[in-house]
């Protein structure tokens, strides 16, 4: 950026800095949803269906009702009524925000096991919660179709959509694989996961007439907002969402479920303040989750290890009332430089509430299948697993041949093969041991598309220095106004701290949801657009002040103006038809010109127990091309997180379906398994910190990249310390045994 005022600082993009909002969370001074207190507060509890498919016969509330406290007992019989949600629409994005098609407590229906039937309000949440227990529903059970298992042979193709296509082709694949040399052909299958956030979902609302105002953990404010004004018949402008901590969100905070629905509802029914603070079980009943998955990655390759086939499929869940498929094959269509290709995917339609995104839905799971057949052959190869990838790396994308616009795959592999000792292994299974213990290693590829959001900002500076930007962005403990600062502090030449970032408010300008990896360089790009509309309005004030080249602070002083500000974007209707249109046209533009990627290698190191089967990651070892990095501190911990939410994946995860009824068995985290501080093994994370040409600062996102790849590392570790291959996670003593 060219500009007349000139500074000798060191800029602070890259630099590692602490985070803005640290102080506020260390201290207990962030308010989170469930945690602002309003004059006249109640509190709900939900109560959820028992049948996985039916309709309502009858609802007793009599005796929760007579429980002193009870304010109110809403039922379908009761509940004031919903605009139906709106069919999903590339033409209006807030559409997507919809959990579920269902209208809540307007229907009888009954159409997952967990779906909320009754929420009960009081003056206190322990009455609430008792009262809940005390209402009894009788239904008339549907036939449920619940296994997924079962279901298998029913699946049916998935369609797909532009921006999350469900297959592709190349050649012959099948042919090539009937001739190849050498073939590895297997089955692999991911359970159904769960989130589990340090804050589960909460909203607190409260009307003054027709306006709401809704405090809640949300990663998508901007839609909500949308989604509310259409289910309660008022005017976006009339909606107010604030989200400016949130703990926690991965993917189950971006969409509407029924917890914040019906706590609006209460509050309109009964006109008093609701808080609604869903219990760890409530998630699990009433947030959609990750879908379980059986996959076949099927692998033609030449005694050279060339790769002449490569089949990938994948079969997972939808439901009746709404959802996205999980696009599992997406790392297949980029990864390998196969001369043929085949990959589709299918899902079974099971009575569930419906799946949602979890941290990097799709490459996630697709990529533990795809890595671990990659390493599959380097053993049937008797190759190194790395020196195999880098013979099968392509140099534009395989499937349609459009160049990268960035990819230092490579690179990462060398980085990481270095820093973790890669060179030293033994490459044959089950010969390593330190006592007790067989020690084994494995790699495996991360990979995660980018796309990238329009945003909306306005950024001002005050005649005091001090500058301020403007932006609905979400923090949900990933750095976000901190880098924000970051970027404009080295945009407008200002220090660090001189720069305030006001964000979590939908009446701020609409920023971009907090999902996808998006969010960070959607929110860039209009941050850099607003300084430099305000760099070159500081320059006309200079030259006609006669300040050139004295700071931005003394130019705006010498003007007599308390401040000048720019913007970016518009939040009038024509101004949010604008910035769709833009969205598209982008998206279209680089679709159909680069494919985008953040990518890495995983290394990982691995303790097995040889007579009890138990597992443990002794080592790891993260190299990632993410393009340019925009804070050190922030973005290993990202990346960090990222790898252990992967081994929780590989190694202890699962939730437990009853296949007779649909219902989860371990709706809890004292059944349901997540890492804990003593699995996790001191992680290791380097980056190439090399610019992507066509995006904003050259960044990639990192938020999701870290997961994909880490269940195959784990899977590839425990073959090579066992010999032992194992396709169906969670990876458990059991199996091991």
């Amino acid at each position: 950026m060219t500009s007349t005022h000139h500074t000798t600082r060191e800029p602070v993009v890259g630099a590692p800095v602490d985070r803005v909002d640290g102080p506020a969370k260390t201290t207990g001074a962030a308010r989170f949803a469930a945690e602002h207190d309003l004059a006249g507060l109640t509190h709900a509890a939900l109560v959820t269906a028992t049948a996985s498919r039916g309709r309502i016969t009858g609802i007793d509330t009599s005796a929760a009702e007579a429980l002193p406290g009870v304010v109110a007992v809403l039922t379908h019989h009761k509940a004031p009524k919903l605009n139906p949600p709106k069919r999903v629409s590339p033409v209006n994005m807030s559409t997507m925000v919809s959990g579920t098609q269902v209208n809540y407590l307007n229907t009888d229906e009954v159409h997952w096991d967990g779906q909320p039937v009754a929420v009960v309000v009081a003056e206190h949440s322990h009455a609430a919660r008792e009262a809940a227990a005390l209402v009894e529903v009788t239904y008339e059970r549907l036939p449920a179709t619940v296994d997924f298992a079962a279901e298998l042979p029913n699946a049916v193709l998935d369609k797909g959509n532009m921006l999350m296509p469900t297959g592709a082709k190349k050649g012959d694949a099948d042919a090539a694989l009937a001739a190849a040399p050498v073939v590895v052909d297997s089955a692999y299958s991911t359970p159904q996961h769960h989130h589990n956030a340090i804050e589960p979902h909460a909203t607190t609302a409260v009307w003054h007439g027709d306006v709401l105002t809704v405090h809640d953990a949300t990663q998508n404010m901007a839609w909500l907002r949308a989604h509310l004004a259409l289910r309660f018949g008022v005017p976006e402008a009339k909606v107010r969402v604030l989200a400016p901590f949130v703990g926690g969100g991965f993917g189950g905070k971006g969409f509407a479920w029924p917890g914040v629905i019906l706590a609006v509802l209460a509050a309109r029914a009964t006109g008093r303040p609701v808080r609604l603070s869903l219990t760890r079980e409530d998630v699990y009943r009433t947030v959609g989750a990750r879908t379980p998955s059986t996959q076949r990655v099927a692998l033609g390759a030449g005694r050279d290890g060339k790769l002449t086939a490569l089949v990938h499929t994948a079969v997972t869940r939808k439901s009746p009332v709404g959802g996205q498929p999980e696009p599992a094959v997406t790392p297949a269509n980029h990864l390998y430089d196969a001369a043929n290709i085949r990959t589709g995917q299918s899902s079974v339609t099971l009575d569930w509430i419906p799946n949602t995104a979890v941290r990097a839905p799709g490459d996630a799971i697709g990529s533990f299948a795809l890595e671990s057949a990659i390493d599959e052959l380097a053993h049937e190869l008797g190759a190194d697993p790395i020196e195999l990838r880098m013979r099968n790396e392509p140099e534009r994308n395989p499937i349609d041949g459009k160049k990268f616009s960035h990819r230092m795959l490579r690179e990462a592999y060398e980085l990481g093969a270095h820093r973790f000792g890669w060179a030293d292994r033994s490459p044959e299974p089950g010969t390593t041991r330190d006592g007790r213990w067989l020690v084994g290693t494995g790699v495996a590829t991360a990979y995660h598309p980018q796309l990238r959001l329009t945003a909306n900002v306005t950024v001002r500076l005050a005649a005091d220095g001090t500058v301020t930007v403007r932006s609905g962005l979400h923090e949900i403990g990933v750095g976000a106004a901190t880098v924000q600062a970051q970027i404009a502090a080295d945009a407008l030449g200002v220090p660090f701290d001189a720069v305030h970032v006001e964000h979590g408010d939908s009446a701020l300008p609409e920023g971009a949801m907090a999902g996808g990896s998006m969010q960070t360089s959607s929110v860039a790009a209009s941050v850099l657009a607003a300084c430099r509309k305000l760099t070159r309005r500081l320059d006309a004030l200079a030259r006609r002040s006669g300040t050139a080249g004295r700071t931005p602070a003394e130019v705006v002083a010498a003007a007599k103006a308390p401040y000048i500000e720019a913007a970016v974007g518009s939040d009038t209707r024509i101004g949010k038809a604008a910035g769709q249109a833009r969205f598209m046209a982008r998206t279209v533009r680089d679709m159909r010109r680069w494919q985008k990627a953040a990518c890495g290698a995983h290394f990982c190191e691995v303790r097995v127990d040889a007579d009890t089967g138990e597992v443990r990651v002794s080592r790891w070892t993260g190299a990632f091309d993410v393009g340019r990095v925009m804070n050190r501190k922030t973005a290993v911990s990202q990346l960090r997180g990222g790898i252990v939410m992967g081994i929780g994946m590989a190694l202890t995860e699962e939730a437990h379906v009853d296949p007779r009824s649909g219902r989860i068995m371990n709706p809890s985290l004292s059944g349901y398994h997540v890492p804990v501080h003593a699995d996790i093994p001191p992680i290791d994370i380097a980056y190439l910190d090399e610019p992507d040409p066509t995006m904003p600062l050259g960044l990639l996102g990192i938020g999701e990249v870290g997961i994909t790849g880490v269940a195959a590392a784990v899977a590839n570790a425990i073959h090579n310390a066992t010999g032992k291959r194992l396709r169906d996670l969670p990876i458990t003593p059991a199996k091991l045994l």
